[in-house]
């Protein structure tokens, strides 16, 4: 839900991610839609190959509830190889710029983790959400230009790169490892003027399977934080792994999944799939008047 800055004196401040003259009202759960303008991404690579076809995604996941929708340009499936920085801006200007004219409204959010491709976007079509999945450790320049541009930030764990990250990873204890390097983060964002931060524990990036059940049944622990949570599961390994199915197959285990994560107190569901993920959000707002 979109809100004017007038109505935000009614919501608790860390329910509320500002965007230029916009807040998103996070007192119930929103949506996030995937939409990936790459050939390789490990679920839906290559299935956007024009601008009309875009454009029916994006409109699809918009009537289905999308909040946000996030656009990303470079896939960052385990052992994925990195494409130069003028790739990236090739692929992902085209599509930001013509999602923007075509649905002014909707939230965009640009997954990368280049400082320098979250300023080109911006100057080109305003305030986005910037999504980086390598939470600063890929570019030491990020934390710095989120503090400039002025836009909210999702702060996401990986251990390693994508295209290491899945080669034995190890933790002390995996909750308490990402929960010293979000604390750590937030403070040099928070000195570099970044005043919207979102979590993001990182599912899948550089972590076994045991790993991102440890996380999914002790998400809670993250709350201490006071901010908004986003969880990005939908058709991953650990689904089809646990399930022995395909990613096509695992649209049924990612709800299940989805569902754990919002008892959990998931605030955003970052997801392939947005029909079921607010069906899942519904009901787990119809769980919560019960128990009010």
């Amino acid at each position: 839900m979109l809100l004017t800055q007038s109505t935000v004196k009614f919501v608790k401040r860390n329910n509320i991610i500002h965007l230029d003259d916009y807040c998103i009202d996070l007192a119930s759960p929103i949506v996030m839609g995937i939409i990936n303008v790459t050939p390789d991404s490990f679920f839906d690579g290559g299935l956007i190959k024009d601008k009309k076809a875009l454009l029916k995604k994006a409109g699809k996941m918009i009537e289905e509830g999308a909040t946000i929708l996030d656009v990303g340009a470079i896939s960052t499936r385990p052992g994925a190889e990195m494409v130069s920085t003028k790739e990236e801006l090739n692929r992902l200007l085209p599509a930001v710029t013509d999602l923007k004219k075509e649905f002014p409204e909707v939230v965009l959010s640009v997954d990368t983790f280049r400082s320098w491709v979250a300023v080109r976007v911006i100057d080109e079509i305003g305030p986005v959400i910037i999504n980086d999945i390598s939470g600063g450790t890929l570019d030491s320049k990020m934390f710095d230009t989120i503090g400039k541009l002025k836009v909210p930030y999702i702060l996401s764990h990986i251990k390693g790169t994508p295209a290491n990250m899945q080669e034995n990873p190890e933790y002390n204890d995996v909750i308490q490892d990402i929960s010293n390097f979000f604390s750590q983060s937030v403070k040099k964002l928070t000195k570099a003027g970044v005043t919207d931060v979102i979590l993001d524990p990182g599912f899948g990036f550089g972590k076994e399977l045991e790993h991102n059940y440890e996380l999914l049944n002790r998400l809670d622990s993250f709350k201490v934080f006071q901010l908004p949570l986003m969880v990005g599961v939908s058709r991953k390994s650990m689904i089809s792994k646990a399930l022995n199915v395909k990613p096509e197959d695992a649209l049924n285990g990612t709800t299940v999944v989805n569902s754990l994560a919002l008892l959990g107190g998931a605030d955003i569901l970052r997801v392939h799939d947005v029909k079921e993920a607010m069906e899942a959000i519904h009901i787990f707002e119809e769980l919560k008047l019960t128990i009010q």
